[in-house]
């Protein structure tokens, strides 16, 4: 599971890196060239790139704000789920959420279904 550990660890580096250059290395080690992410609020994002342009949408309206790990990764036959939570930059939580994921063969992350935590219906 290091392997794993490695790729999810340079997902959410590549959420969090403050520069283009370095987001488009971290997620060629870690998203495939066909991964996809969906998400509540984008929908689905297809690619590398498209989700390259997707996080720098994220650190344009929110400046200085992080992605950070909140679980530990549970995976089994290719598939994966973590928790996170997006903090602004004085660390005030913005967002709790689950992604659950697939894996490529080659062990990077193919597909990412990400959820917030709170389902709808909830208080």
């Amino acid at each position: 599971m290091a392997a794993l550990r490695e790729v999810v660890e340079a997902y959410f580096a590549a959420w969090n890196a403050p520069d283009p250059t370095t987001r488009r290395l971290l997620l060629e080690r870690s998203f495939a060239d066909e991964g996809v992410l969906t998400t509540p609020r984008a929908g689905r994002v297809s690619g590398r790139q498209a989700l390259l342009e997707h996080i720098g949408g994220l650190a344009q309206r929110f400046a200085g704000a992080r992605v950070i790990p909140t679980s530990g990764i549970d995976e089994h036959h290719g598939v994966l789920r973590y928790s996170w939570r997006i903090v602004t930059a004085d660390g005030s939580p913005l967002v709790d959420g689950t992604d659950f994921g697939e894996l490529a063969s080659d062990g990077r992350l193919l597909r990412i279904a990400e959820f917030d935590d709170r389902p709808p219906g909830t208080a």
